[in-house]
């Protein structure tokens, strides 16, 4: 089920400052100067287990005639259409401002589950001046500091509350959805094409052609599949139409849906940023992951030409550089359905279950022969190890003291369990908990 979480409200509340608490980074810039966020910011974000997208949005300002503000408003509106939850932020600073009150209006139009954030609580005074929210309608609100984190604990539980009572995302039959993914232009449409063998998708030479997320069900080597064509997704400063910003979200949620993530990049231009921005969301959301190097005709090539290539790839995305990736053309359709094999091969992978005891069979000698440094004079003993049966590949340590396991030895365990059962290009997650 895909879950996408827009948090709105008027310039200058705090916005930005709450996304980059809720997704762990700085990718959003914060200022005092209103305005700042004119472009949407996307990340992911994960609270007691359950994985969510976040998107930051420019301040709301209505029947402004600016051009940026026109611009920001248009697309407030596009992200309370296309989110499953709102985080409606309000500045207890500022006290009741007559914009909250014209957007709170706009928000229970929307029929949109909304939580009211109020930010900038700091000490009891302002908990007790935050009690005026009360008059914006909402039945309970959230007392916040989205600068120092306190009280995001109670937000998120109920946020989960409210995505997890969403319903399902209908799907068809159920079968293996492959989402492909990139920057505009690279030819995503036309690799479906040559896999279909149809011109099912409209293929120009004009970025931004596939406006929506397309499925398409194509049947190969005895299997089943979805293939999700999205619109192209490009650097925010490039994000300059109301309907590409349309076209993104969709694009975003299709990724969300899916369990294989297909990034396609350009060979003429290499891997660039926004390509590294999808992968890790498709790392982060434990989604197999395949890299197609498109276009690959149009190369001047050496003997080892695709090796550096694939080196070049890898090393930007260290410490994750076990996975799939192919060289094709999609015009020439050189390596297509080797593409396609990949893809069912990380499917499998990605399917994996494990038996509990012969799960330990195998890591408990191991962890007998490299067991966790010890921390603080005390020894960690892990008592067993278990598969988590979720739709991505996770294992569970019961151990004694997991507070104290360091990161680099889930690091260890997870490429020595990616090693035993051969899981190519799939995340893998390593948690550790208290037995009790």
């Amino acid at each position: 089920m895909s879950r996408i979480v827009a948090i709105v409200g008027r310039p200058n509340v705090g916005k930005s400052t709450l996304f980059n608490r809720l997704t762990g980074e700085r990718k959003a810039i914060v200022d005092d100067v209103s305005g700042v966020t004119r472009d949407r910011h996307y990340g992911s974000s994960d609270w007691n287990g359950v994985d969510f997208t976040v998107i930051d949005t420019g301040g709301f300002v209505p029947l402004s005639s600016d051009v940026f503000e026109t611009a920001i408003r248009e697309q407030v509106h596009i992200a309370i259409d296309e989110a499953d939850a709102l985080l409606f932020v309000v500045d207890v600073m500022s006290d009741l401002h007559p914009l909250d009150e014209e957007f709170a209006h706009i928000l229970r139009r929307s029929k949109k589950p909304v939580l009211l954030v109020i930010n900038k609580v700091d000490n009891d005074r302002l908990s007790l001046d935050a009690t005026v929210f009360y008059q914006l309608g909402f039945p309970e609100y959230f007392e916040i500091s989205a600068n120092n984190g306190s009280g995001t604990g109670e937000l998120l539980d109920s946020l989960i509350g409210v995505l997890e009572k969403l319903p399902a995302t209908p799907v068809i039959e159920d079968l293996p959805r492959i989402a492909i993914v990139g920057r505009p232009n690279v030819g995503k449409s036309s690799l479906i094409n040559a896999l279909t063998g149809e011109d099912r998708n409209i293929v120009t030479d004009i970025a931004g052609t596939t406006r929506d997320s397309i499925d398409t069900r194509y049947r190969a080597f005895g299997k089943d599949l979805i293939l999700t064509d999205t619109a192209g997704i490009r650097r925010k400063s490039k994000v300059s139409e109301n309907i590409e910003f349309y076209s993104v979200m969709r694009s975003l949620r299709a990724l969300e849906n899916s369990d294989i993530v297909v990034i396609v990049v350009d060979a003429t231009l290499g891997i660039e940023a926004q390509d590294l921005n999808l992968f890790w969301m498709a790392h982060r959301q434990g989604k197999g992951i395949v890299v197609l190097v498109n276009k690959w005709d149009l190369i001047d090539k050496e003997t080892n030409t695709h090796l550096k290539v694939a080196e070049e790839i890898r090393s930007r995305t260290a410490p994750f550089v076990d996975f799939p990736i192919l060289f094709i053309s999609a015009h020439t359709k050189q390596r297509i359905f080797q593409a396609t094999e990949s893809i069912l091969e990380v499917y499998e992978n990605l399917t994996f279950k494990s038996g509990t005891a012969e799960l330990n069979n195998y890591i408990q000698p191991l962890i007998d022969a490299f067991p966790p440094p010890g921390t603080k004079g005390k020894t960690i003993k892990i008592k067993y190890v278990t598969q988590l049966r979720t739709r991505r590949v996770a294992f569970v340590c019961f151990c004694n003291l997991p507070q104290y396991v360091p990161d680099s030895y889930a690091r260890f365990l997870e490429n020595k369990l990616r090693e035993h059962y051969k899981l190519h290009g799939v995340p893998i997650s390593v948690f550790f908990r208290k037995k009790n």
